[in-house]
């Protein structure tokens, strides 16, 4: 069966989160029911990442196997006319054979934005995180230099029996981009509620409430409540998905 691959956008904060759920309104949910009206056939779809509710995405990937070809430049714009304007499928294509849209993947990167102003922007109260006090950025990018590698994160993810914790970071960085604190963060995978732990870790630590050399100490201790409280949802975006063929994984792929 061909397996087809699509780069979908979306704004997370109506959502309960990526992940299909019985009686409630997710973003897979709703791209399998839109598959299902356009193809006539139930469609079962796989994501990159499960992103929680109030996260967003502007790389996330999810596959999908049928048994008759599709036409995917039409399909691309039956989709955007049924999700629409809250999820956006940016690109569709037919991927190679084995294809997988999570197991296929060679890492995710996340970026995290904190507005850092004085007064709060009703604007952008969706997608930031608005922390008004100073934050020192030098103490920030110094604690997120302490994730960097294979650590196990117990003390900074959400704990799920009979699954490991332990997790290789590649690279791990704050930037200032105009008012906004911008946290980039890419992994092989990420456990539950990994990333919105470090950044309220360091958000404490440009605070002054932390020290940001502790971060060894903390990971080693593997006990949540020595992490700091998680950040909100609303600031974290799945920025991409990264394969190791690279962003033409999924071949001849059509602009949607």
């Amino acid at each position: 069966m061909p397996v087809y691959r699509l780069d979908v956008a979306y704004d997370g904060s109506e959502f309960h989160g990526f992940a299909r759920q019985p009686d409630v309104r997710t973003v897979q949910g709703e791209i399998e029911a839109a598959l299902e009206t356009i193809l006539r056939v139930p469609v079962l779809t796989v994501g990159a990442g499960r992103t929680d509710a109030g996260v967003h995405a502007r790389g996330q990937v999810v596959s999908f196997t049928v048994d008759d070809p599709v036409e995917v430049e039409r399909l691309g714009r039956s989709l955007n006319r049924m999700l629409r304007p809250e999820i956006a499928v940016i690109a569709v294509g037919e991927a190679p054979d084995g294809f997988d849209a999570r197991f296929s993947a060679r890492s995710r990167v996340y970026r995290y934005q904190v507005l850092a102003t004085p007064v709060h922007d009703p604007l952008r109260r969706h997608h930031s995180w608005h922390v008004p006090e100073p934050l020192d950025v030098d103490a920030m990018e110094r604690a997120a230099v302490g994730f960097l590698g294979e650590h196990d994160f117990a003390s900074f993810c959400r704990a799920a029996p009979g699954r490991s914790t332990v997790r290789t970071v590649l690279q791990s960085r704050w930037e200032v981009d105009g008012d906004l604190m911008v946290y980039e963060v890419e992994a092989h995978a990420f456990c539950h509620q990994m990333v919105r732990s470090i950044v309220g870790f360091c958000v404490d630590a440009g605070r002054g409430r932390v020290d940001p050399g502790s971060v060894a100490d903390v990971l080693a201790s593997r006990d949540r409540a020595a992490a700091r409280p998680i950040a909100p949802p609303q600031g974290l975006i799945l920025w991409e998905v990264r394969y190791d063929r690279g962003p033409e994984t999924a071949g001849q792929r059509s602009g949607a």
